[in-house]
C-alpha cells in the first residue's frame, strides 16, 4: 500500500540531500522521498526473506548477522552491499 509509510519521509529526504555525488545543492520533489521510502522498504523485505531462508537451512529460529551476509553473497543483485554487511 503506497499510502502507508513505514520509514519516516523526513529522514529519507535528509539522506537523499546528503548524497556525496551531488556537487551542488538540489531540490527534491514531494514524491521522490515517498518513492525512495517504498524502494527501501521493499529492499529490506526482500533481503530479510532471503536471509530467513538461510536461517531455516541452518535449523535456527533467530535471524542473525551471518544470515544477512549469506543472503548478500548469494545474489549479484546485492553486490553493492558486500563491503557494508559484516561477516
Amino acid at each position: 500500500n503506497w499510502k502507508i509509510q513505514t520509514l519516516p519521509l523526513a529522514r529519507i529526504k535528509k539522506i537523499m540531500k546528503k548524497s556525496e555525488k551531488a556537487a551542488v545543492k538540489f531540490m527534491i520533489s514531494g514524491e521522490a522521498p515517498l518513492l525512495m521510502s517504498k524502494a527501501c522498504e521493499l529492499l529490506v523485505k526482500e533481503l530479510s526473506a532471503r536471509a530467513w531462508q538461510h536461517t531455516e537451512r541452518n535449523r535456527r529460529r533467530t535471524l542473525q548477522r551471518q544470515d544477512i551476509h549469506a543472503a548478500v553473497g548469494e545474489s549479484e543483485v546485492y553486490d553493492f552491499l558486500i563491503d557494508i554487511v559484516p561477516r
